[in-house]
C-alpha cells in the first residue's frame, strides 16, 4: 500500500521542557531509561497541554500528547492499540505515516490509509514479544483501554491468565539498549493506560520493580492556565478584541471551570461557537455548560418588583422588618451577582441563616421570597431536615454509592438541583440533621458545587439556599434539662444576642463544625418574638382570611361581631408562645372547626354574623344571627 503524505498538526512548536510539562508527564519521561512497563490510570480520558509556547498550550487526546512526549525522550515509534479498533498510529506534528509502516512492517499489520490496522486482543498479546524484544530504533507500545482487556479481573479466564503472565515475564526479561548519538539506555516501553490500578491483574502491578504507575490527576489552575489562551482564541469576536477582553476570558475560564476537565473547556468553547455566545460572556457559556440550560431566570426578574418588595413582604411577614430588609439584602445581591466572599465564582446565589422562635415566620418568609422570585410559592424545594437525623441519611440527598442498592436512582437533593438549577432550596430545622448531613453542605456553600453518589458534578451556583433553626430559643442546663434561653420579656437585642451566641456555641462546640458557620458569614438572621401588638396584626390578617376563604367555599358572607372578635382575640392572643402558628391553631379550633360545624350541619344562604364565642366542656360553638354585623 502506497504511503500518504505526511500529516502534519500545524506548526505548533517543540515541546518545552522543564516545568512546563504536567509533573506526571515528566515522572514518565525520567523512568523511561529504568522501567519495562508503566500503568496510567486516573484522569486517562481528558485533554493534555502540549507547550505551543511559554505559558500557552493546546489541549491534546492522551494518545496524540504521549506520542509527542515520547518520540520528544527518544522514542522512535509510538503503537496504539486498544480493543475496538486494533492497532493505530498516534498522529504528532509532521509524523510521516510512510517510515511508520516501514519501521513496523516486521509486525505483518495491514494499515489503512488512516495508519489504523484492525486486530483483537488476543492478537495484541501475539505481536507483544514480538515489540517489547525488537533491537531496531525503540517502539513504545500504549495499550489504551487495557481495563476491557479481560471480563473479571479477580477470575480471568485461561487465555487472559496467559496473556498477562506473558506480559509480567516480559517486563522482567527485557533490558534497556543505548540508542541515539548519546547511546542513553531506554526500553521498548509498554505503556498501559486503564480507569484504575485495579484494573490489571494485582500480581502484573503490585510489587512489580519493572512496573511504574502513575496517577494522572485532574487539571489544576496552572493547566487550565497554561490552554486558556488557546481556547479564547476560537471564541466569537475574539479575533477583534483587545488584549484586555482576551485576558479577561482566560481568567474568567479558568476561574470558573474549577473542578471541570480540560475536555469540559474544550466543549465550553464548541458550544459557544455553535451557540454565537461572544467572549465577553464567557461567563454565560461556561452557565449553560454547566447547568445545561440556555435562559438564565435570574436575569429576567423584575427588578422594580423586588426594589419595592418591602411592602409586599411586610404584608405577609409581621413584627420582622429587620428580618425583612436584610433577606431582600441578600436577594438584592444574589439578583445583581454579587455573591461569595471577595466575589467568589460558583457559590449558591444566595444564603440565608434563618433563626428565632418557632411561629415567627420563618418559612413564611422563605415560601415569600420564593414566590418573588419564581412567581409561585410552592416552587421551592423543601427538605425537613428532622428526616435525616440518621448518620446514613446522606444518602437520601446525594443517592447511595456503586454497588449499594437505589444507587442507579440518584439523590433527592442533588436530583432537584440538576431538575431545577434555578430553584430555592429550604432546609427546614438544619440543627436536627446529623453532623455528617451538615458536612455536605461545606462544599455547597463553599464552591457551589455537590458530587452525588454517582460520581456526578450538581451545580448549586444559581440555587437561593435557605436554611432555619430554632437553635438559641432553649439551652441545655446544668443539670442536662432543657430550659428557655431567651423569653419574650427580653427586648429584641437581646433576643438578638442570646440567639447568635449559642448558634455560635452549637456549631462550634457541641457539632466541632465552625466552618459551616463561617461559610454563612454574616446572613444568619434572628426572628424576633411575637410581641402582642404584632400579634393583633396577625391575628386580624387570619381571622379576614378565614372569612374570605369561606365565602369563596360556601358563597356566604360570614361576619363577625366586635364582641366576638374580642372574644376570639383574647382566647388567640392568651399565649403567644407559639407565635404565629399559635394564633392560627387556636382560630382553628374556636372559629374554623365550629364554623365549618355550623355551615355543614344547618346550610343556608344569606349573610350571617357571628355574635358570640361560647366555650363548654371544650367545645367551642358559635351563635349567630341573620344578616351583616358590625
Amino acid at each position: 500500500m502506497a504511503a500518504p503524505a505526511q500529516v502534519d498538526l500545524g506548526t505548533q512548536g517543540e515541546l518545552e521542557p522543564g516545568e512546563q510539562q504536567p509533573r506526571w508527564s515528566r515522572d514518565l519521561v525520567r523512568f523511561l531509561p529504568l522501567k519495562s512497563q508503566f500503568l496510567l490510570s486516573g484522569n486517562v480520558r481528558d485533554r493534555y497541554p502540549l507547550q505551543v509556547e511559554q505559558g500557552r498550550a493546546r489541549p491534546l487526546a492522551l494518545q496524540n500528547y504521549l506520542a509527542e512526549l515520547l518520540r520528544s525522550a527518544g522514542i522512535a515509534h509510538v503503537l496504539a492499540f486498544d480493543p475496538v479498533n486494533g492497532f493505530s498510529l498516534p498522529l504528532s506534528d509532521g509524523l510521516d505515516l510512510g517510515a511508520e509502516f516501514q519501521g513496523l512492517a516486521f509486525l505483518g499489520l495491514q494499515w489503512d490509509q488512516n495508519g489504523r490496522a484492525p486486530a483483537s486482543v488476543a492478537r495484541f498479546f501475539e505481536l507483544l514479544p514480538g515489540i517489547v524484544q525488537n533491537e531496531g530504533p525503540p517502539i513504545a507500545l500504549l495499550a489504551d483501554f487495557s481495563s476491557r482487556y479481560l471480563a473479571r479481573v479477580d477470575l480471568p479466564s485461561p487465555d487472559e491468565h496467559s496473556w498477562f503472565t506473558t506480559a509480567l515475564v516480559l517486563g522482567h526479561g527485557v533490558r534497556p539498549r543505548p540508542v541515539g548519538p548519546n547511546q542513553s539506555p531506554l526500553f521498548n516501553p509498554l505503556i498501559w493506560i486503564a480507569d484504575k490500578d485495579g484494573d490489571l491483574p494485582p500480581w502484573l502491578v503490585v510489587n512489580n520493580p519493572r512496573l511504574r504507575s502513575i496517577t494522572v490527576p485532574n487539571p489544576d489552575r496552572h493547566t487550565r492556565r497554561q490552554v486558556a489562551p488557546t481556547l479564547v482564541k476560537g471564541l466569537p469576536g475574539a479575533a477583534t478584541s483587545t488584549e484586555e477582553v482576551l485576558r479577561a476570558a482566560e481568567n474568567t475560564l479558568v476561574e470558573q471551570c474549577e473542578g471541570l476537565l480540560l475536555i469540559d473547556m474544550v466543549a465550553i468553547t464548541d458550544l459557544c461557537r455553535r451557540e454565537a455566545v461572544a467572549i465577553t460572556e464567557l461567563g454565560d457559556g461556561i452557565r449553560r455548560f454547566k447547568l445545561g440550560v440556555t435562559e438564565n431566570p435570574w436575569a429576567q426578574l423584575n427588578r422594580e418588583q423586588i426594589r419595592q418588595a418591602d411592602q409586599t413582604v411586610s404584608r405577609r411577614i409581621k413584627g420582622q422588618d429587620h428580618a425583612v430588609t436584610k433577606m431582600l439584602d441578600i436577594v438584592k445581591r444574589a439578583v445583581i451577582g454579587l455573591t461569595g466572599e471577595q466575589g467568589k465564582l460558583g457559590r449558591p446565589r444566595g444564603v440565608a441563616f434563618l433563626a428565632g422562635p418557632t411561629g415567627t415566620g420563618k418559612t413564611e418568609l422563605a415560601k415569600t421570597i420564593t414566590e418573588l422570585l419564581f412567581g409561585d410559592e410552592g416552587a421551592y424545594i423543601r427538605f425537613d431536615m428532622s428526616e435525616f437525623a440518621a448518620e446514613h441519611s446522606d444518602q437520601r440527598l446525594i443517592g447511595a454509592p456503586p454497588g449499594y442498592v437505589g444507587y442507579d436512582v440518584g439523590g433527592e437533593l442533588t436530583n432537584a438541583i440538576q431538575e431545577k438549577p434555578f430553584s430555592v432550596v429550604l432546609f427546614d430545622e438544619i440543627e436536627k440533621a446529623h453532623p455528617r448531613i451538615l458536612d455536605k453542605f461545606l462544599q455547597v456553600l463553599d464552591d457551589g458545587v455537590l458530587t452525588s453518589g454517582r460520581g456526578e458534578r450538581v451545580y448549586f451556583s444559581e440555587a437561593f439556599l435557605i436554611f432555619t433553626s430554632n437553635l438559641g430559643i432553649y439551652r441545655m442546663g446544668p443539670d442536662g434539662e432543657r430550659v428557655p434561653n431567651t423569653s419574650p420579656d427580653d427586648p429584641f437585642d437581646a433576643v438578638q444576642q442570646k440567639v447568635s451566641g449559642e448558634i455560635d456555641r452549637f456549631f462550634k462546640l457541641e457539632l466541632g463544625r465552625p466552618e459551616i458557620l463561617n461559610r454563612i458569614g454574616e446572613n444568619v438572621i434572628v426572628f424576633d418574638f411575637i410581641r402582642p401588638d404584632v400579634g393583633e396584626e396577625i391575628f386580624s390578617m387570619m381571622v379576614a382570611a378565614i372569612l374570605e376563604r369561606v365565602e369563596r367555599a360556601t358563597g356566604r358572607s360570614i361576619t363577625l361581631s366586635d364582641s366576638a372578635l374580642q372574644q376570639l382575640q383574647v382566647i388567640c392572643l392568651a399565649d403567644l408562645s407559639d407565635g404565629g402558628r399559635g394564633i392560627r391553631n387556636q382560630l382553628e379550633a374556636h372559629l374554623v372547626n365550629p364554623l365549618a360545624r355550623a355551615l355543614f350541619d344547618q346550610p343556608a344562604t344569606g349573610p350571617a354574623c357571628v355574635s358570640a364565642v361560647r366555650i363548654s366542656g371544650g367545645l367551642t360553638t358559635l351563635e349567630f344571627q341573620a344578616g351583616e354585623g358590625n
